[in-house]
């Protein structure tokens, strides 16, 4: 976090007297500051910013107050108003610095480069990594040789990638989950089927039963009792037609 700014940016506008009030009580809110007394010192950079709405000096130090108090999105805000105000590039993502005009007013180059330095923070902390890489640019576009806000860029281009790694990674899993899923589901719907109408196994042909084996003797026995059988046959036969004829010879001529 850069320093508090202590020297205050002259406005001509001013009358000698409100000026003179405003820096009283951006003075004691910065021994507010310093004492770690960050309510007191919202206090005062609030009042200050009554008596001046375009104080530089009190709207930076409010934003690092807030900060201090875990208020990051409120100090982002102030900080994007400073730098709108000033002809600055705000936060890309912060659309609530835009919702009334800013007011105009000069800003020295140092200062400037301060205020991109502490946006980048900000962003920083909420983890917004590529607004907070194009703050620290800004910042150092403005003076190169600042080694706390090169080191601060170097730190959220790192977190960038990891987070970037983190999602290719993550959309990897869910693509390869998913891709599991429809297989499975696949699986579980074809063996559904089967179980539904299973094919059908061929049947065994039924075996053929081989005629029994006859022995000599028995064939020779069935085939005497066959013979005997016929022979009964002709006889019955013969002595059918013997009383047939016997019968015509007996019979009377009318």
């Amino acid at each position: 976090m850069k320093r508090i700014l202590i020297l205050i940016i002259v406005l001509f506008s001013l009358t000698p007297l409100l000026a003179q009030k405003e820096r009283w009580q951006v003075r004691s809110g910065n021994k507010a500051f310093d004492k770690a007394n960050y309510q007191k010192a919202e206090l005062d950079y609030r009042r200050a910013l009554e008596k001046d709405s375009t104080s530089v000096t009190a709207k930076y130090n409010l934003a690092n107050t807030m900060y201090k108090q875990q208020n990051v999105q409120g100090a982002e805000k102030m900080a994007n108003d400073i730098l709108l105000g000033a002809g600055g590039k705000p936060s890309v993502k912060d659309s609530s610095a835009t919702e009334a005009p800013p007011v105009t007013f000069e800003m020295s180059p140092e200062n400037m480069a301060k205020t991109y330095h502490n946006l980048g923070n900000f962003t920083l902390n909420q983890k917004k990594y590529s607004e907070a890489i194009e703050a620290y640019k800004n910042s150092l576009r403005i003076n190169p040789s600042d080694m706390e806000t090169k080191a601060n860029l170097a730190y959220a281009q790192k977190m960038l990638k990891d987070q970037q790694d983190k999602q290719n990674k993550d959309q990897n899993k869910d693509k390869e989950k998913e891709e599991d899923k429809k297989k499975d589901d696949q699986n579980k719907d074809e063996n559904k089927d089967q179980n539904k109408d299973p094919k059908k196994k061929p049947e065994k042909p039924k075996e053929q039963q081989s005629p029994p084996k006859i022995t000599p003797q028995a064939a020779q026995q069935m085939l005497q009792a066959i013979q005997n059988k016929e022979n009964e046959t002709q006889e019955k036969v013969k002595k059918e037609k013997a009383k047939l004829m016997e019968s015509r010879k007996n019979e009377k001529n009318w």
